[in-house]
C-alpha cells in the first residue's frame, strides 16, 4: 500500500497522538509526522496506541510545519470549517483517489490540526487541497484519532488492499425444483382454502417474486416442502 505521511499539528493531548497511531496501523500506514507536540513522548500515547507502539517509535518530530513538508509535491490539509477565501474541497473518497493518483505517494502529506481550532490560515495556505469528513450538522466535531481512521481507510480502499467478506459457496435451488416447489405450493393453498382456482388474482405470481428475491438453497427448499407436507395432512 502507497504510504503517504500523516501530520499532526501542535497536538494538545499525547493520548490523541497514540490513538492516531493505532487506527493508521490498523489501515497498514506507518509514516507519521508530529510536529510541534504539546507533549511527547509520553506514556499516555504509548497506551492509547494499544500495539502500534512501534509507528511510535519511527514517528518524526518537527519544530515547524515547514520542515515536515519540505519535500512534500502534494499537501492536503483536513478541515472542519468552512473557509473565506474558496479552497478546492475534497471528501475523503475522493481525497485518497487524488492520493492513489501520485506517483511519488511519499511525498505526499496530509495535515491535521489542533483538537480545538484546527489549522491556521497559514497553515492553510500551504495546503494544495483541503478534504473535509461529511458530519452531521447538529454535532460536526470529530476527533482527531477517529479523523485520521476515515481518511485512512479510505486511502486503504482506494489501493485496493481491502479484502471483501469471504462469501460460502451457495447451493442454490434449481430452477426445476423451485417450480416443482409453487405446483407444490399451489396445491396446497387451494387444499387450505386460501386460494381459490376460480380467482386466483395475483396470489401465486407475488408468490413467486417474494421466493424469487429471497433465492432458497437446496436446505431451505426442502424444508419450506415439509411445510407444505405437513400442512396439507393437517385435518381441517
Amino acid at each position: 500500500m502507497k504510504q503517504p505521511r500523516i501530520v499532526l499539528i501542535n497536538t494538545s493531548h499525547p493520548g490523541n497522538i497514540g490513538a492516531t497511531a493505532r487506527a493508521m496501523k490498523n489501515m497498514g500506514l506507518d509514516t507519521l509526522c508530529l510536529v510541534e507536540p504539546k507533549q511527547y513522548p509520553s506514556a499516555e500515547a504509548t497506551a492509547r496506541a494499544s500495539g502500534a507502539d512501534d509507528l511510535l517509535a519511527r514517528a518524526a518530530c518537527f519544530s515547524t510545519l515547514e520542515e515536515a513538508v519540505a519535500d512534500c509535491e502534494l499537501v492536503i490539509g483536513a478541515s472542519a470549517r468552512s473557509r473565506t477565501l474558496p479552497v478546492p474541497l475534497l471528501d475523503p473518497r475522493a481525497c485518497a483517489a487524488l492520493v492513489h493518483r501520485q506517483t511519488d505517494v511519499e511525498r505526499v502529506a496530509i495535515l491535521f490540526g489542533r483538537e480545538r481550532t484546527g489549522l491556521t490560515n497559514e497553515e492553510l495556505d500551504r495546503c494544495h487541497q483541503l478534504v473535509q469528513i461529511p458530519t452531521s450538522a447538529d454535532y460536526p466535531s470529530l476527533n482527531i484519532a477517529a479523523a485520521v481512521q476515515v481518511i485512512a481507510y479510505e486511502l486503504r480502499l482506494a489501493a485496493g488492499v481491502v479484502e471483501k467478506p469471504h462469501e460460502p459457496e451457495v447451493d442454490y435451488a434449481s430452477m426445476e425444483q423451485m417450480e416443482q416447489f409453487y405446483t407444490h405450493l399451489e396445491q396446497t393453498l387451494v387444499e387450505l382454502e386460501f386460494l381459490d382456482p376460480a380467482n386466483p388474482r395475483q396470489l401465486m405470481r407475488r408468490l413467486r417474486r417474494l421466493f424469487n428475491r429471497a433465492r432458497p438453497d437446496q436446505n431451505e427448499i426442502n424444508i419450506l416442502r415439509g411445510i407444505l407436507t405437513a400442512a396439507g395432512r393437517k385435518p381441517r
